[in-house]
């Protein structure tokens, strides 16, 4: 199986060495299970809160076209934070025939889109809220 790999950390808390821990979970993860990486793709010190990340877009021309068949990620907050970009996300893959697995959720389905996608929503609801009060 061709993986890539997507890691990423934003401003609010984490730091630049969250990416290469990222990356190192998700390399053991795809070497237990035998699976050929082909590409990571990173986002530093960039929300979730939109798909308007380079390495994000990067990945899913690459996925479109066939590059890999499976992304890897640490957690589905890692790739979005926001529900309507990460069911679009989740749909868009789903077309092109390639697969979501992160090491928190297992194989993405349609269930965790529609609980874990509202949980993150909310999260960045409350993030926002509590940083204007700030």
């Amino acid at each position: 199986m061709k993986v890539a790999i997507y890691a990423r950390y934003s401003s609010d808390n984490q730091r630049d060495a969250s990416i290469a821990d990222q990356l190192r979970m998700c390399r053991l993860h795809a070497e237990k299970q035998g699976w050929h990486i082909v590409e990571e793709y990173t986002d530093h010190a960039i929300s979730g809160a939109s798909l308007l990340r380079p390495g994000i877009q990067a990945l899913i021309s690459d996925a479109t076209r066939g590059r890999f068949d499976l992304i890897l990620a640490e957690a589905m907050d890692r790739l979005s934070r926001d529900q309507e970009d990460i069911a679009g996300l989740f749909k868009r893959m789903s077309y092109s025939g390639v697969k979501i697995f992160t090491l928190s959720e297992g194989e993405v389905s349609h269930l965790h889109i529609g609980l874990k996608g509202t949980m993150n929503a909310l999260f960045l609801k409350d993030l926002t809220d509590k940083t204007r009060r700030g």
